[in-house]
């Protein structure tokens, strides 16, 4: 009788797994809404994604929930947002999520789809750079569930054991715009650089190895290269479970190097730059412009560093780096995407894509993210699966701690806490009709330049926050100076009507929003 009900059991458990879909999760670093149909550039050429929004719901309302790398990711992998776990961004690099007093003892979504059931697998860019914790991609039968490291090269150097790891502007640059280079601000084509001299090379960012490029297409394969190729390979293998498969691809973050080809694809002189408003800035928050009162205000020095160095033309340069770089994810994208489709359980697989937040182009004379305006806080969301409506927009403003939950949902997945996110998956069955369990607006948080203990929540009140609804948005900085933009007809965020009477009820009902949620907190 113990071997029937056993048997029985376990008959149940595989029917159970056969229903469960698999879950694929492929996430960028730095990109914005330069994709189709969000109404970022228009000459982004993503052929991949857009496909894949062909065939789910796209959200054009979705929000990074603090939109720097280590504390969105974090907010992600954990389900909780920032205001939660007072993790905003400030020291972002050695403030680690694994020591935060309320994350430290959360288990991460990996942790939870392995505890269901689900074979766990991930490689490239989870968490922030250096943040990583293998323990959390162990399997339930041992196994270790993680690919490589991410890396941010390759970039070139000339040598010099200083500049092996950081890089150097590379050789093909003029001499005048080549003061203050290094892998933070180096673009352009990859090339063979050994023929400015022997002492030029190619190094990959983290890693210290050397990276060669012979001719042509006859070279290493670039670190988002190689972590397409894992997918694909655990992608072509047969699986008893369900899976929870995540790829971070670094690309289009800095150092912003991609194969010629993809530079190619934008002649520089028919690139157009994202739209600019002289003296945007002028009616935004002091505190923001002038004071750059943001944790890490790198915004700012890039932007006045491209127009010293070569002034639009200089900015048109960095734009089609930047295209460049997106095309070049979006191949990767495709490698994933075709490998998919040629599985068996292809129909039985959700796909997410997303980017950790987005990045400026140029936009209030910045170039960065980390800001709580528009092109900084919105990310690309694109989601498809079984039962997910095709070829749809949802226009409800979600954000990243949105996928934990929505994961869960689709896995039949439980966790030990409450989660600040809700399931997407009424809007992924419906997205015309916008209705489901999360709130109205979506809140993202910029870490200012308040002074903040490692390892220690910091203070809410200490930061700026960002409010998007379905129409605007509002923003609050921790000095009390607001904005307040009206996305129907002002989408650049380019007049801020925070004294405009007209709006003086929605004005009212975001601040009232913001009050209840920071009170609710304390």
């Amino acid at each position: 009788m113990l071997v029937y009900l056993c048997a029985l059991f376990f008959c149940a458990s595989l029917e159970a797994d056969s229903n469960r879909p698999n879950i694929v999760i492929i996430i960028c670093d730095d990109l914005n809404d330069s994709i189709a149909g969000m109404g970022g550039h228009p000459q982004a050429l993503t052929p991949n994604i857009d496909r894949l929004s062909d065939q789910g719901v796209r959200f054009v309302n979705a929000a990074s929930n603090s939109p720097i790398c280590g504390p969105s990711r974090a907010s992600l992998w954990s389900g909780l947002h920032p205001i939660t776990t007072g993790l905003f961004g400030g020291k972002q690099h050695h403030n680690r999520w694994y020591n935060n007093p309320v994350l430290k003892d959360k288990p991460t979504l990996f942790e939870t789809m392995s505890k269901s059931g689900y074979r766990i697998y991930a490689t490239g860019k989870i968490h922030h750079n250096g943040h990583e914790q293998i323990r959390i991609f162990k399997n339930i039968d041992g196994s270790n569930g993680f690919g490589s490291h991410p890396n941010f090269g390759p970039l070139p150097n000339d040598g010099l054991p200083e500049n092996r790891r950081h890089g150097v502007l590379p050789p093909w640059w003029p001499d005048s715009h080549r003061n203050n280079g290094g892998w933070g601000d180096g673009f352009g084509p990859i090339q063979d650089v050994s023929k400015y001299g022997d002492d030029y090379g190619w190094s990959l960012f983290y890693s210290g190895r050397e990276w060669n490029y012979r001719e042509g297409h006859n070279r290493d394969p670039m670190p988002d290269e190689v972590h397409a190729a894992e997918v694909v390979e655990f992608l072509g293998g047969n699986h008893s479970a369900p899976f929870l498969l995540t790829v971070g691809f670094s690309r289009p973050h800095s150092p912003w190097y991609a194969p010629q080809e993809f530079f190619d694809l934008f002649p520089l002189d028919s690139v157009q730059l994202t739209p600019i408003l002289k003296n945007d800035a002028a009616d935004c928050a002091k505190i923001l412009t002038q004071d750059r009162d943001i944790s890490e205000p790198w915004g700012w020095h890039k932007y006045e560093k491209i127009m010293r160095n070569g002034g639009e033309q200089q900015l048109r340069k960095w734009t089609q780096a930047y295209l460049a770089c997106v095309s070049f994810v979006d191949a990767q994208v495709g490698k994933i995407l075709d490998a998919i489709e040629s599985r068996e359980d292809a129909d039985n697989t959700i796909v997410i894509f997303t980017s950790d937040h987005g990045y400026h182009m140029g936009e209030k004379e910045y170039l960065f993210k980390f800001s709580p305006w528009e092109e900084s806080v919105r990310i690309p969301l694109v989601v498809s699966g079984p039962g997910i409506a095709k070829g749809l927009e949802c226009f409800s403003p979600v954000s990243l701690i949105d996928i934990y939950p929505t994961c869960m949902d689709y896995g039949s997945a439980k966790t030990s806490y409450n989660l600040d996110g809700f399931s997407l998956r009424s809007l992924l069955e419906d997205p015309v009709a916008e209705a489901w369990a999360g709130p109205s607006v979506s809140v993202a948080v910029s870490g200012s330049k308040v002074p903040v203990e490692v390892n220690q929540p910091a203070r809410a009140e200490d930061q700026h926050f960002s409010l998007r609804s379905m129409y605007f948005r509002y923003i609050r900085c921790r000095n009390g100076e607001e904005e307040f933009y009206d996305h129907r007809v002002d989408p650049n965020e380019w007049t801020n009507q925070i004294d405009n009477p007209h709006y003086r009820a929605d004005i009212l009902g975001l601040q009232q929003g913001l009050s209840a949620i920071l009170n609710k907190t304390k």
